[in-house]
C-alpha cells in the first residue's frame, strides 16, 4: 500500500473485490464436493445403502446445494448492481450470504463425513465423528475469529470503529 488512507468508496471496492476472492477459494471446495455427493447416487454401494445413509446423504446434497447458491449469490448481486451506487448494499447482503453460505457448508461436510463413518464404522462412530466435524467447524470457523473480533474490540480506541459480523468491514 502507498500509505495514503483510503476513501470510503476504495473501502467499499477493496471490500466487495476481498469477498469476491474469498468465495472464490471457498467454492471450489463446495464444488467438489458437491460433485461427489452427486455421484455417489450411481454405485452399487449407494443401491445397498440404509435409510440412515441415504438420509444423511440427501442433507449432505441439500446442504451443499444451499452454500453453492448462497455463496454464488454475491457475484450476481454485484454483475447486477454494480454500477447503480449499490456497493454499500451489496457488500452487506453478501457478507451474509458468505456467512450462511458457511453454516452451509460446515452441515454439509457434516453430513458427509457421517455418512462416510456410517458405512466405513457403523453405529456410535459415526455420530461421534459427525459431531466432531461439528465442534471442529464450530471453533475454527465461527467461536475463534469471533472471540478475536470480541476481544480487537474490546482493545480498540473509541474513534477507529469496531468491526461488526454483517457490515462486512
Amino acid at each position: 500500500m502507498s500509505g495514503a488512507p483510503e476513501n470510503a468508496s476504495q473501502r467499499l471496492a477493496r471490500n466487495i473485490n476481498d469477498l469476491l476472492q474469498e468465495l472464490r477459494v471457498a467454492l471450489a471446495g463446495v464444488q467438489i464436493l458437491f460433485g461427489f455427493l452427486l455421484s455417489i447416487v450411481f454405485t452399487d454401494t449407494y443401491r445397498r445403502a440404509t435409510n440412515v445413509q441415504h438420509d444423511a446423504h440427501l442433507v449432505a446434497v441439500a446442504f451443499a446445494l444451499i452454500s453453492m447458491a448462497l455463496m454464488t449469490a454475491p457475484v450476481a448481486w454485484h454483475r447486477l448492481l454494480f454500477r447503480q451506487r449499490q456497493r454499500p448494499e451489496i457488500l452487506r447482503v453478501s457478507n451474509r450470504f458468505a456467512i450462511t453460505g458457511l453454516v452451509s457448508l460446515a452441515i454439509a461436510m457434516s453430513a458427509t463425513i457421517f455418512l462416510l463413518a456410517d458405512v466405513v464404522l457403523g453405529g456410535w462412530q459415526a455420530t461421534l465423528a459427525c459431531a466432531l466435524t461439528v465442534v471442529g467447524f464450530s471453533v475454527l470457523w465461527f467461536l475463534l475469529p469471533l472471540r478475536q473480533r470480541e476481544y480487537a474490540a474490546e482493545h480498540q480506541s473509541p474513534d477507529s470503529g469496531a468491526n461488526h459480523l454483517f457490515q462486512g468491514r
